[in-house]
């Protein structure tokens, strides 16, 4: 398809951080922003996502989703959304594929966790510590710290839900070595990845959720709009097994949310002419209509009273968030506990010597995690694996 207008163009891309020489760029056959998606895909910090919580912490079954896994599915979404629109496809692919490098282990309990013990220091947000991640990090090059990806791209991943108008400590500092214009919206191909993540994990949290046996087929149904596409999926094929017609259902609902978001943006975006209008539209562009919206509403609701706030979770959810604590209380009080390389860059004074730590933390697998307190306490912590 042709490039749109209102499309980020990778041959006028804004500037890298520290310029494209110095860590090897050089003229070839991939564009500036296949660069910026091949080095997120080679980066350690995107590799550690195999091993951290997406629904249900360390699962024993080899079929539940991790980050890694989310992170693949939200950007074929994105990639096909984006192609219907004429966006560029290989920005939108690397901001879905960079969304999550932030997440500690522990998903959300473990967010909650570091931010607690990051109070007195400016908190803890997976948002910037993304940014944050891929700007100061990550150090594979010799010249400089972090993977020196476009401004596109870490525009777009610094707001990627939106603007952001009290940026924290993180985001702020990042912003002023590199301005990143956080009170405009960003482009489209951010705005995309935004709503590709939410059709992701909207639908396919619901078919971990049913294997593991925390929803049912009856849960579902109390929900209007997945009735129908039951009802659907039963006329189309009455005689397939169940577990098919579950997942007929959910490929169904997929299809109906992203075709929803390319009608509607391309409803919205009429007329516009460059990235330019974009960002100086001031409203969010690419997204859901009302009506689908007000059901994806209704989804998350019913998918947090349900799944994620289902007592099971909560439980391994407060030990997550213990595990978290301790490592952090001990690594505070000991520095000599942590490996000699983190060691070395650790500062002598907080806020800086906190916030190493929690980078420290925060790039755990779920599973490094319990090796850690269980070699600091001399206890593997129990009761966290619930699938």
């Amino acid at each position: 398809m042709t490039r749109a207008l209102y499309a980020a163009d990778p041959e006028a891309h804004g500037p890298r951080e520290f310029g494209g020489a110095g860590d090897g760029e050089r003229r070839g056959p991939r564009s500036a922003f296949q660069r910026d998606r091949d080095r997120i895909i080679h980066s350690m910090s995107f590799r550690r996502l195999k091993s951290k919580t997406q629904v249900f912490i360390a699962p024993d079954g080899d079929h539940y989703r991790t980050r890694l896994t989310h992170s693949l599915e939200v950007a074929q979404i994105g990639r096909v959304i984006a192609r219907a629109l004429g966006l560029d496809e290989d920005l939108t692919e690397a901001l879905c594929l960079a969304h999550d490098l932030g997440h500690p282990p522990f998903g959300h309990a473990g967010e909650a966790a570091l931010s607690a013990a990051m109070e007195r220091h400016g908190g803890f947000d997976h948002n910037a510590q993304a940014l944050r991640t891929v700007m100061r990090i990550e150090c594979p090059y010799p010249a400089h710290d972090g993977l020196n990806l476009t401004w596109d791209l870490l525009e777009g991943l610094a707001k990627h839900n939106g603007p952001v108008t009290a940026p924290n400590w993180a985001l702020a500092e990042l912003d002023e070595a590199f301005p990143l214009m956080l009170g405009t919206w960003p482009s489209l191909e951010a705005q995309v990845a935004a709503v590709a993540d939410d059709i992701a994990y909207d639908n396919h949290d619901i078919d971990d959720g049913l294997r593991a046996g925390f929803l049912s087929l009856d849960d579902l149904l109390a929900l209007d709009f997945l009735a129908d596409q039951w009802r659907s999926v039963e006329k189309r094929f009455p005689h397939a097994p169940r577990d098919r017609l579950l997942r007929e259902m959910i490929r169904d609902q997929i299809g109906l949310m992203v075709n929803d978001v390319i009608e509607h943006t391309a409803a919205q975006v009429k007329g516009l002419r460059s990235v330019a209008d974009v960002r100086e539209a001031g409203r969010q562009l690419a997204g859901f209509s009302p009506a689908m919206a007000a059901q994806e509403r209704r989804l998350k609701t019913f998918m947090y009273e349900r799944l994620y706030y289902h007592p099971e979770q909560i439980a391994a959810a407060e030990r997550a968030r213990d595990v978290v604590a301790r490592l952090y209380a001990a690594y505070a009080q000991d520095a000599r506990l942590m490996p000699d390389d983190w060691q070395a860059r650790l500062p002598q004074r907080d806020p800086s010597r906190a916030r190493v730590i929690a980078d420290f933390i925060a790039g755990m697998s779920d599973r490094f995690a319990m090796q850690a307190v269980s070699k600091i306490y001399g206890e593997r912590p129990s009761g966290l694996i619930n699938v």
